[in-house]
C-alpha cells in the first residue's frame, strides 16, 4: 500500500504580473522524499517553495498537510536586519528550536553564534540558518541554494547530514555534486508546468533531453513553428551539453599533458626551460611564502609554493574558508607581495575580474547600456557583434535589450555581467565563485566559454562538478600552509587528499603534487583479516574510485537514457553500489589506521 503524501497541492495556480506563472500544478511529497527542484532562473521555484512552506497565498488550487507536520524553509538569503547576534537570529520566534541543539549543530559546523549579526559574512550567516533549521527537527525540509556561500567542509558535513536525515526534503541548487549525491527524484519547472520523474539528479540531464525531443516531435506533427521556435534555448543547451561532451575529452588531454609535467622527471625538467614568457610561461612562481599576524599571532598561509602556469592552463583553487584561496590568487595575480620567494608575471599579461559584484550593476541602466553603451553593437574580443546577437548567446531573449537590470533575477543578473565581462579583451581570466545564483544551464554555458577562451584561467569555487569539468590543475589548500597541485579537478584533490590522510603515509613536500606513496607498514597489534584488510583496502578504494568515475562519465551522456534505458538502470544501479562499497570501505581502513597509529 501506497504511503499517503504529507503535503499536498492540487490545481496550483499563481498570477505574476500580467500572467500565471504557475498554472494548474499538482504536487505530492512522500514522507521520505528526496527531491532535487529544476528550473531556469526566472522560472519560479523560489517561490513555489514559498507556496509549499504557506508563506505567500496561491490564486488557485488546494493545499493539504498531514496534521502535526513541521515545515522548515532554509531561504536563500535569510533576513539578519534586528538582530544582535547570530544566535538570537536562531532562537527568535515561537517555534524556535532548542538552544542546546543549536549549540550542537554550530559546533559541528565550527560557527561563532555570538558573532555580531551585522558583521558577519555570508558563510558565517548561511551556518547559522543552517543551524537554525536542521535543528528545528522538521518533517520537511525546503532547501534553496543551501551551498552557496559554504565552503567544502561545511557542504560535505551537510551532505552527510542530509544523507541521515528521516523526513523529507525539496532543494534547489546549482551544485550537480551535492544533488547528484543526495537526491531521488525531480521535479522540473519549465514555462508554468512542473513535471515528476522517479530519477535523481544523476538521471536528469538524460531524462531532460528526452522530453525536449518529444516536445519537439509533438510540434512538428501540429506543425507549431511558433512552438518549436519558442524552445531555441532549450535546443541551444541540449546541443551545448553535446558540445561540452567533447570539450571533456580535450580537457583530459590537458589533464594528461600536466601530470607529466608535474611528475618528478617533469618538473626537474621544466627548471632547465628557458622562462619566455611571450610564448609558455605566464606565471611563475618560486619558493612563495606569505604570513600575516605577528609574534604569537603570527601565521603562515603559504609555504614554499612552487608553480609555473602556462598559457591556456586552467587554474582551479580550492579549500575550506580561511585556508588562503584568496591570499594565493592575490599572490599569483600580482595584487599580494610575498614574503619570501618571487612571482614572476609576463608583461604581456592582461586580466579581467569576475567576482560576482552584481550589485555594481546599476538597477536603472538597460541591457545594452551595460553592454554596448546603448548602442547596438559590442566589440567581444575584438570581433564586433550586434547586442541582440550577443545577448541571445548569453540565454537572453534578445527582446530584453532595452529592459531595465533591475527588472532581472538575481540569476539573471550574474548571467548578464558574465556576458559583459567575457566581452573584454584579455589573456588571463580570474574567476571568484563564477557559480552563485547561476542556474544549470547557465553553468553549462559558462563551462563552454571557459573551454573556448584562449587565455589562463584562474578559478575560485567550491563547486566540486564544475571545477571537474573546467580545469587542468587543482592547487588545494588545507589550511597549514601546504598547497597541493594535483593534474586534475576537484575529485582528483580530494582523492590525494584522501590517500595523504592515512598515517602511514609519508606528507608530501610543500608545493609538491607528485610524492609517491610509501610501503605500507605491517603492524603486529592486527589480527592477520585485520592486517589484510589494512593492506588491500587501499588499492580496493582506488579501483572504486575508477569504476565510479566510469560510471559517472557514461551517465554524462544525454543520449544514454533514450538509447539504452536498460544500460542507464544498470549504471546508474552500479554507482550507487560502488559508492556505498568505497564509503564504507573508507570507515574500515580508517578504523584499522587508528589501531596502528594508537
Amino acid at each position: 500500500m501506497a504511503t499517503p503524501p504529507i503535503l499536498s497541492w492540487e490545481g496550483l495556480g499563481l498570477i505574476q504580473g500580467s500572467g500565471w506563472l504557475f498554472q494548474d500544478i499538482d504536487l505530492h511529497i512522500g514522507p521520505r522524499d528526496r527531491l532535487a527542484l529544476i528550473g531556469r532562473n526566472g522560472a519560479g521555484k523560489t517561490t513555489l517553495l514559498r507556496l509549499i512552506a504557506d508563506r505567500i497565498e496561491a490564486d488557485r488550487g488546494l493545499r493539504s498537510v498531514q496534521p502535526g507536520t513541521k515545515i522548515v524553509t532554509l531561504e536563500q538569503d535569510p533576513f539578519f536586519r534586528g538582530y544582535d547576534t547570530l544566535l538570537d537570529f536562531t532562537l527568535d520566534g515561537d517555534d524556535a528550536p532548542p538552544q542546546h541543539a543549536v549549540e550542537a549543530i554550530a559546533d559541528q559546523l565550527g560557527i561563532d553564534l555570538s558573532r555580531e549579526a551585522d558583521s558577519a559574512s555570508g558563510g558565517e550567516r548561511r551556518r547559522a540558518a543552517l543551524c537554525r533549521a536542521l535543528a528545528s527537527e522538521p518533517d520537511l525540509l525546503l532547501l534553496d541554494e543551501p551551498t552557496n556561500h559554504l565552503d567544502l567542509a561545511a557542504i560535505d558535513w551537510l551532505e552527510g547530514w542530509l544523507q541521515r536525515f528521516t523526513g523529507a526534503f525539496i532543494v534547489i541548487s546549482h551544485d550537480r555534486t551535492f544533488l547528484t549525491r543526495l537526491t531521488r527524484a525531480t521535479l522540473r519547472l519549465d514555462r508554468g508546468n512542473l513535471r515528476r520523474k522517479e530519477v535523481g539528479f544523476g538521471g536528469y540531464e538524460a531524462w531532460e533531453e528526452q522530453v525536449y525531443s518529444e516536445e519537439a516531435r509533438a510540434a512538428e506533427k501540429l506543425e507549431a513553428k511558433l512552438k518549436i521556435e519558442a524552445h531555441w534555448l532549450e535546443r541551444g543547451v541540449t546541443a551545448r551539453r553535446k558540445r561540452n561532451q567533447g570539450r571533456l575529452e580535450k580537457l583530459y588531454e590537458m589533464r594528461a599533458q600536466r601530470a607529466a609535467m608535474l611528475s618528478p622527471q617533469g618538473a626537474a625538467k621544466l627548471k632547465v626551460v628557458a622562462d619566455d614568457v611571450k610564448t609558455k610561461s605566464v606565471i611563475v612562481a618560486e619558493h612563495v611564502t606569505k604570513r600575516f599576524g605577528k609574534g604569537e599571532d603570527e601565521r603562515t598561509i603559504i609555504r614554499d609554493f612552487n608553480l609555473r602556469i602556462q598559457r591556456g592552463d586552467r587554474i582551479g583553487i580550492v579549500g575550506a574558508n580561511g585556508s588562503g584561496k584568496t591570499t594565493l590568487l592575490k599572490l599569483l595575480t600580482g595584487e599580494l607581495e610575498p614574503d619570501e620567494g618571487e612571482v614572476m608575471l609576463a608583461k604581456t599579461l592582461t586580466g579581467t575580474v569576475i567576482d560576482q559584484q552584481r550589485s555594481l550593476l546599476s538597477p536603472e541602466k538597460r541591457l545594452r547600456d551595460v553592454l554596448a553603451e546603448g548602442g547596438d553593437w559590442i566589440d567581444v574580443r575584438g570581433v564586433r557583434k550586434h547586442v541582440q546577437g550577443y545577448l541571445k548567446e548569453f540565454l537572453f531573449d534578445p527582446g530584453l535589450v532595452d529592459a531595465k537590470v533591475g527588472t532581472l533575477s538575481g540569476g539573471e543578473r550574474s548571467r548578464l555581467l558574465l556576458a559583459r565581462e567575457f566581452a573584454r579583451k584579455s589573456n588571463l581570466l580570474v574567476l571568484d565563485e563564477p557559480t552563485n545564483d547561476l542556474d544549470l544551464e547557465t553553468l553549462d554555458l559558462l563551462q563552454e566559454v571557459i573551454a573556448d577562451y584562449e587565455g589562463t584561467v584562474l578559478i575560485v569555487s567550491h563547486d566540486r562538478d564544475f571545477l571537474d569539468r573546467t580545469v587542468s590543475v587543482t592547487l588545494g589548500l588545507d589550511g597549514s600552509g601546504h598547497v597541493d597541485i594535483v593534474a586534475g579537478g576537484y575529485a582528483d584533490w580530494e582523492a590525494k587528499r584522501k590517500r595523504r590522510s592515512a598515517p602511514s603515509r609519508a606528507k608530501s613536500s610543500a608545493g609538491s603534487g607528485t610524492a609517491p606513496p610509501p610501503p605500507k607498514p605491517k603492524s603486529t597489534k592486527l589480527t592477520y583479516n585485520d592486517q589484510r584488510d589494512y593492506d588491500l583496502l587501499p588499492d580496493r578504494i582506488e579501483e572504486l574510485e575508477a569504476a565510479i568515475a566510469r560510471d559517472e562519465a557514461a551517465l554524462a551522456d544525454p543520449e544514454l537514457y533514450n538509447r539504452d534505458p536498460d544500460r542507464f538502470a544498470k549504471l546508474t544501479e552500479a554507482l550507487e553500489k560502488a559508492r556505498t562499497e568505497k564509503e564504507t570501505a573508507e570507515e574500515r581502513w580508517l578504523e584499522l589506521a587508528e589501531q596502528v597509529e594508537g
